[in-house]
C-alpha cells in the first residue's frame, strides 16, 4: 500500500490507474492502491471521481507537488475527517449560514453597496424560496442573529448530502465565506465563476480602488484552485 505525504517527492510510479473494487471505486499506482494519510483505503463512491484523482496523479512531473493533488486532499478529508463526524460538519456549515457573507452590507461607499445589493439581494431572494423563510440583513459588522426557521431547513438539506459531496460543500463554504453561495452553486442556481465573483465582491472592489499586491493575488489564485476542485469534487460526489 502506498501513502503519499511528501511535497517535492520524487516521483516512485509509472502510472496512475483506477479500478471497481468491494464497495466503491480505488486508485493505483503501479496496480498499487493508494491509502489515505489516516492509512484507511481510498475508497471512492463514483467513478468519475476516481478517473480525476487518477488523472491529478497522471499528471505529476518528475516531482510530486502534493498541493496541486487537490481532489486527492479532499477524498482524504472526507474518508480520514468527515466520515463518522457528518453532524458535526453540517453544524459548522450552518453557523456559517448564521453570519453569512451575504447578510452583512457595506454601510459605505454607496457604490459598494450597490454592487452587494445587486449580487447578493438576488441570492438572498432564492434562499427565501428554497429555505421557507428570509434570512437577515444588515449593515456593517454588528452580528444579527438569523431566523431558527431557514438555518432548519440548510440544517435537513446537508444531512442528505454523502460524505464526499459534504465534504467538498464545507470546503466551497470556507473558501467562500457564504454557505448560501455554496449552496447557490451546488443547487444549480450559480455557476463557480459566479459564486467566486460573489464571495469576493468586496474584495475585487478595494483591489480596483487601491490595487492588489502580489502576495494576496497569489493567495487569492490558490483559492480559486481549490474553489474549482471543491466544485468538480462536488459535482462528482453528489
Amino acid at each position: 500500500m502506498i501513502s503519499p505525504k511528501k511535497q517535492g517527492r520524487k516521483r516512485f510510479y509509472s502510472e496512475a490507474t483506477f479500478s471497481e473494487g468491494a464497495g466503491g471505486f480505488i486508485v493505483q499506482l503501479d496496480k498499487k492502491p493508494i491509502k489515505t494519510p489516516a492509512g484507511k483505503p481510498l475508497l471512492l463512491p463514483a467513478k468519475a471521481l476516481a478517473q480525476a484523482i487518477a488523472e491529478e496523479w497522471d499528471e505529476q512531473g518528475a516531482q510530486i507537488v502534493i498541493d496541486s493533488l487537490r481532489m486527492t486532499k479532499l477524498a482524504n478529508s472526507a474518508i480520514d475527517g468527515v466520515c463518522g463526524q457528518e453532524e458535526a460538519v453540517v453544524e459548522d456549515i450552518v453557523r456559517y449560514a448564521g453570519s453569512d457573507l451575504v447578510c452583512y452590507r457595506a454601510e459605505i461607499p454607496a457604490v459598494l453597496a450597490a454592487k452587494q445589493a445587486a449580487i447578493w439581494d438576488p441570492i438572498l431572494e432564492w434562499a427565501a424560496k428554497r429555505f421557507g423563510a428570509s434570512f437577515n440583513v444588515t449593515e456593517g459588522i454588528r452580528h444579527i442573529q438569523q431566523p431558527a426557521a431557514p438555518l432548519e431547513c440548510l440544517r435537513i438539506a446537508l444531512r442528505k448530502l454523502n460524505p464526499f459531496a459534504l465534504t467538498a460543500f464545507h470546503a466551497m463554504t470556507g473558501i467562500t465565506g457564504s454557505a448560501l453561495l455554496a449552496f447557490a452553486h451546488a443547487e444549480g442556481r450559480l455557476d463557480m465563476d459566479s459564486a467566486w465573483h460573489a464571495a469576493h465582491l468586496d474584495e475585487d472592489w478595494q483591489a480596483s480602488r487601491w490595487g492588489e499586491d502580489y502576495e494576496a493575488r497569489i493567495a487569492k489564485e490558490r483559492r480559486h484552485e481549490e474553489m474549482k476542485a471543491a466544485s468538480r469534487f462536488y459535482s462528482f460526489a453528489d
